[in-house]
């Protein structure tokens, strides 16, 4: 039987500069014409240590701002210095191609001995702990960071010992406009029989939104984001005074690292905004 460390071992090797290198061209075109993307803070990023990148998650399933960023990390660093993101496992579920050309661009699912695989391996990882709360939130709340409460990335970066750089941007949720979450509503009816999921897996949002090409749309689905220019910033580098398995089985200590992380991060989007 094989273990959850030998099927991660196995992503790891998935990742394909090749493949990345392909994509280049045509991110490229998105980056300077579409969203007309200005960056900031690259120099903050350590030339040679692991780092785990914190990201709030804009754009729905589009998500624009995280090829953006990749497309940023690889123009400068190339194809050699590995970087992962962890993305949902129901992605696996939804469309295996997809999934399977995200593990070309160095995507694993999001589990916690994903990350550690990747850290372990000399390897960043970027995370969105928010995800579907967070990825799906109203418009109304674009400019407000909302990690869902998450709290594992913390925990990760306090028993590795590495620096948590967060991500921030704008303009990318406004590529669609949610007006309200039904998934209350939606979640009543399935549990009369009234509203099965697809493929029996759970949404966990219900998002009514406005967005190409549907117009008005109910549910996660994907959209083609509308051309917002987009600003992405790369914040400080975040380190913990105290580090190791103690500090990450501290649950007062870890809460007060998490207030950190989102005050810090909501301070950068709110000065991106303003500026």
């Amino acid at each position: 039987m094989h273990s959850p460390s030998d099927s991660i071992h196995r992503s790891l090797r998935h990742r394909d500069p090749k493949t990345i290198a392909s994509l280049m061209p045509k991110f490229a075109w998105v980056y300077q014409y579409y969203f007309q993307v200005r960056t900031e803070g690259w120099e903050k990023i350590p030339t040679q240590d692991p780092i785990l990148f914190v990201g709030s998650h804009n754009g729905g399933l589009a998500s624009p701002d995280l090829p953006m960023f990749m497309y940023d990390w690889f123009r400068r660093f190339g194809y050699d210095r590995p970087i992962y993101g962890l993305m949902h496992r129901k992605v696996w579920q939804f469309n295996r191609e997809v999934a399977r050309l995200a593990e070309q661009m160095g995507a694993l699912p999001a589990e916690p001995w994903s990350a550690l695989a990747a850290l372990q391996a000399g390897a960043s990882v970027l995370v969105y702990p928010g995800g579907a709360q967070d990825v799906f939130r109203l418009y109304s709340d674009r400019h407000r960071i909302n990690l869902a409460g998450r709290k594992g990335f913390i925990k990760l970066a306090l028993r590795q010992g590495v620096s948590i750089v967060p991500l921030v941007s704008q303009g990318a949720h406004e590529t669609f406009i949610v007006l309200t979450d039904c998934y209350e509503q939606a979640r009543q009816l399935h549990d009369q029989g009234l509203l099965p999921w697809y493929l029996d897996i759970d949404p966990e949002v219900m998002p009514l939104y406005l967005g190409l090409p549907w117009g008005i749309a109910i549910g996660p689905l994907p959209h083609f984001p509308w051309p917002v220019p987009m600003k992405t910033k790369v914040c400080d580098p975040i380190r913990f005074d105290r580090t190791g398995r103690d500090a990450a089985q501290d649950s007062v200590y870890v809460d007060q690292c998490y207030e950190r992380v989102v005050a810090e991060m909501q301070r950068a989007l709110d000065a991106l905004v303003a500026a």
